[in-house]
């Protein structure tokens, strides 16, 4: 036993003597290279080192190390590099960027495919990265970027890839950019600040990213721990002179929507407007399928849809009266909108509650790096912007503010009823982003508009809008995200009259609404896009009051009660893609509403009209409880199908509810116009939509074809008897009626994208008709037969042309024809019990004159030095050049027993502006 210990002491003895003890060193390095300290380290170690200059270029040190292995040293010093090293057995160092090199090669490494990407738990979670000679050649034919250090005895399988995607022309963040990896599933968007973050296996991965807009990029990112990559990206239009309606020149062929379209707020401001103003959504009209019943007008009518069947939407909160100054301008300041987008085919599942369109206006997100703004002044408006970062790269926050100065338009109108009038408007606006973490983002919008206007002397009108929106983003995973909305809306107004007796009073009229919405995004693979969730909206209505102003005015205080209900909806969406060619968009929606008590509703006799006298019953239902509940499936399903890469045929099936209604029994939409909710007497409006569409791009995308056609049937649409009494009438029921309407045309439009001259031109040919049939004669019109509605016009034509003859000075025009609005003429007198009566046609059988108008702007732009405090824009424009006479109204008077027929227009002659804009 003694001689085996001997032994083994004795061999133990000869190990060591035998073993190279390593050296150690001492440094003091101060503020030097860190070239210079690898030198010193070269030389006093006496070891051959071999880098590249540039991986340690602009780097210095300050370290002191007493007594300390080489390989510690360096170790310390590469520790805030990319770079790895590896002392080989004749004292070679050789640097490398990312990546270890080993002295030996892991078992099994012959024969095998590569080791990336993979999540095989009986793998060894420290196995090193390789690339085997066929990823070499099948993958890497892209761009290659190696992200981390590769570190020993790392047991991590994923890293956090994140950075910054922005816009390569002016270096702005851009959000809602697509960053995926096609082959695992997964990915996530950038937020209001351009910012994504997205967890990746170790190894190679093809990151690719996508947006409207921009070009796609494809990118192999190798990745050996946590690190940051920033992506540059090129718009992928040629920009159009400032008339470019989309953002993307392909997305007309490529997705899957009908009917859709993208105005940017900046693309517009060389369109030649009345005074001058920009205004995104009378560039709207301009569009197949977009009118107005005519100039100086509110309100939209959307492929035959009536006014109140438009959601317009600021930030996800409801705007009700988006216009100012008589339909004349836009109740938004152009300034602070991003863009504008419409749907009037393929209406996402996500929106519901109106039948013809979705009007999605979304704000500028505010700069959060430097202080920029924006101003502008005409002979009517003064606009201004500016954006506030308060945190660099997290926060910032937005305002703008627009007054007008307008009662001498007024007077120069040809009207003599607005000579002495007044009218002036102003709104506000603000937005507040700001990025909590990488997962998580805040936005807060806020606006309101206020108007006042004296059409006569005795009486003042005023009309408000007001919002707030709410809106959290979190990002629970690469596949999953999802955002929480909580906005409130509320539109008022009041008439304030002042008579010459005792007969003054007070009239008021709000709405107001709640919504909470939750929209989750699931991205399951590279063919399912998921977007679902949730939302509820609490409505309250006042109908209306009216009180006497003093106590000696003769005026009776009446209170309508006011109107309570919610609406809710479940919705799901699939982006499915099938193939190459055909593209799938499957929406459900399941919309629910509930009228609320406190309330009286009235039930009338069967089988005989609603009338004061056939009332039967009186039903009293205490607050909260349930009056009547109304709702069912809504089915949203598009799809495309290309026949060639750049010519594809769409087609799209839409059935929509609606629950509220406009009571108003003008052609026009008026600013007193009141809102009203489905109860037990007035039911929903519905409505199912076919569209089916030809899309082509020719010459490289420079320009874009597409012709639509589309089919609309209504019911329960909402239209008043003759004399109709609509305003503080607490029986509004035996007033209205409930018929049926069918729309259809066909849409044609071409668009030029670049070149010196561009444009677009827009015809469409439509029908808009109603039917209110009935069993009992006075709740007929027409004998029950389909007839014009007020905004049927069959003829539509927009020509929106663009000239640059240098890059500051171009030239704009726009002309416009429609065919004129339907309208009811007295045909003729008869004389009953000695009394004389006018006899009118039936309803809409004539029509007041056609529409047509041109337009012309000069733009001047300053000059494009990069660094100026300013940059300058002026915008010289007449509108209404020819000085046509249309026709706003046609009405008929009495005068000495003759039936006259008057004609009221709002611009009868040319009107020229100038306007001066600045950005800073």
């Amino acid at each position: 036993m003694k001689d085996k210990i001997a032994i083994l002491a004795f061999l133990f003895i000869l190990a060591v003597n035998g073993q190279e003890i390593a050296p150690r060193f001492s440094f003091d390095f101060q503020d030097i290279s860190l070239e210079n300290a690898l030198l010193q380290l070269q030389s006093e170690s006496g070891k051959s080192m071999y880098l590249a200059d540039e991986w340690i270029k602009g780097k210095t040190v300050t370290k002191h190390y007493t007594n300390v292995l080489l390989e510690d040293i360096l170790s310390d010093l590469l520790k805030d590099t990319q770079l790895n090293f590896f002392i080989s057995k004749d004292h070679r160092i050789i640097f490398t960027q990312n990546n270890r090199i080993f002295g030996e090669l892991p078992e099994n490494f012959f024969g095998r495919e590569e080791l990336i990407n993979e999540e095989n738990e009986d793998d060894d979670p420290a196995a090193s990265i390789f690339l085997s000679d066929k990823a070499s050649e099948s993958k890497l034919k892209v761009a290659t970027v190696r992200i981390g250090k590769e570190q020993k005895n790392n047991q991590r399988k994923r890293f956090r890839l994140s950075g910054t995607i922005r816009n390569i022309a002016d270096n702005r963040p851009v959000p809602n950019f697509a960053v995926v990896v096609r082959a695992l599933g997964i990915g996530t968007t950038t937020d209001n600040s351009g910012r994504y973050a997205i967890n990746l296996p170790v190894g190679l991965n093809v990151v690719e990213t996508s947006s409207l807009g921009f070009e796609d990029t494809k990118t192999n990112i190798i990745i050996y721990n946590d690190g940051n990559y920033n992506i540059e990206v090129e718009e992928s239009y040629e920009l159009l002179d400032e008339v470019v309606l989309k953002a993307d020149a392909v997305s007309n062929v490529d997705d899957a929507t009908t009917g859709n379209t993208k105005i940017g707020a900046e693309e517009t401001k060389n369109i030649p407007l009345v005074l001058g103003e920009r205004d995104l959504l009378k560039v709207a009209t301009t569009l197949p399928g977009v009118t107005t019943a005519g100039e100086g007008s509110a309100g939209f009518n959307v492929r035959g849809g009536k006014t109140d069947q438009n959601l317009i939407l600021l930030d996800n909160a409801v705007v009700y009266n988006p216009s100012h100054f008589f339909g004349i301008f836009q109740a938004l300041n152009p300034f602070a909108i991003s863009d504008l987008n419409i749907y009037k085919g393929a209406i996402p599942a996500e929106y519901g509650g109106r039948l013809s369109s979705v009007f999605e206006i979304s704000t500028k997100n505010p700069d959060t790096e430097e202080f920029k703004g924006e101003v502008s002044i005409g002979p009517v408006t003064a606009n201004a912007v500016v954006e506030i970062p308060l945190v660099k790269e997290k926060s910032g926050l937005m305002i703008g503010a627009r007054g007008a100065y307008s009662d001498w338009v007024l007077r120069s109108l040809n009207d003599v009823s607005l000579k002495n009038s007044s009218a002036s408007f102003y709104d506000v606006m603000g937005k507040y982003n700001h990025q909590i973490n990488e997962n998580n983002g805040l936005s807060v919008s806020g606006y309101y508009s206020k108007d006042a206007f004296s059409i006569t002397s005795d009486s003042l009108y005023g009309y408000s809008n007001r919002l707030f929106s709410l809106k959290w983003d979190h990002k629970f995973n690469e596949k999953n995200a999802g955002s929480l909305v909580l906005t409130n809306s509320q539109y008022n107004f009041d008439i304030d009259f002042d008579g010459s007796v005792n007969d003054n009073f007070l009239q008021k009229y709000k709405i107001d609404e709640t919504e909470l919405k939750l929209r989750m995004k699931y991205l399951l693979n590279d063919r399912h896009n998921f977007d679902y969730g949730f939302s509820t909206k609490l409505y309250g209505v006042q109908p209306g009051q009216i009180d006497p102003k003093t106590s000696q005015d003769l005026i009776l205080p009446l209170k309508i009660p006011k109107e309570r209900g919610i609406e809710s909806a479940l919705f799901l969406t699939d982006n499915l893609k099938v193939n190459d060619k055909l593209l799938l968009d499957l929406g459900l929606r399941y919309s629910f509403f509930t009228a609320l008590g406190s309330s009286q509703q009235l039930v009338y006799e069967d089988g005989l009209p609603k009338s004061t006298e056939t009332v039967v019953d009186t039903l009293n239902f205490k607050k909260n409880e349930v009056i009547k509940t109304y709702g069912g499936p809504e089915v949203r399903i598009s799809a495309r199908y290309f026949l060639k890469e750049d010519f594809s045929i769409k087609a799209s099936f839409n059935n929509m509810y609606q629950f509220i209604h406009t009571l108003s029994n003008n052609t026009t939409v008026s600013p007193i116009d009141t809102w009203k909710l489905s109860d037990y007497n007035i039911k929903p409006q519905q409505a199912k939509q076919f569209a089916l569409g030809l899309y082509k791009n020719i010459d490289n995308d420079n320009y874009e074809l597409s012709l639509e056609g589309f089919y609309k049937r209504q019911k329960n649409l909402l239209d008043f008897k003759t004399g109709a009494k609509l305003i503080l009438n607490e029986t509004i029921e035996t007033e209205v009626l409930q018929g049926d309407g069918k729309s259809y045309g066909l849409e044609f439009f071409v668009r030029k994208n670049a070149g010196k001259l561009n444009g677009w031109l827009g015809y469409t040919y439509s029908r808009s008709l109603l039917k209110l049939d009935s069993g009992f004669r006075e709740e007929r019109v027409n004998d029950g037969r389909y007839f014009p509605s007020n905004f049927d016009k069959p003829h539509d034509f927009s020509l929106v042309l663009n000239y640059k003859f240098t890059k500051r000075y171009s030239v704009s025009t726009n002309f416009l024809y429609q065919t004129g609005r339907p309208v009811t003429f007295p045909v003729g007198n008869y004389t009953f019990n000695d009394i004389e009566y006018v006899l009118y046609s039936d309803r809409n059988r004539y029509r007041i004159s056609d529409y047509y108008r041109l337009d012309i702007g000069l733009n001047i732009e300053g000059n494009h030095k990069a660094k100026k405090l300013a940059h300058s824009f002026w915008n010289i424009s007449v509108y209404n050049v020819l000085g046509r006479n249309n026709p706003y109204s046609v009405f008929f008077v009495s005068d000495s027993g003759e039936i006259e027929a008057l004609q009221s227009s709002i611009f009868s002659i040319p009107v020229p502006s100038i306007t001066y804009n600045f950005k800073f």
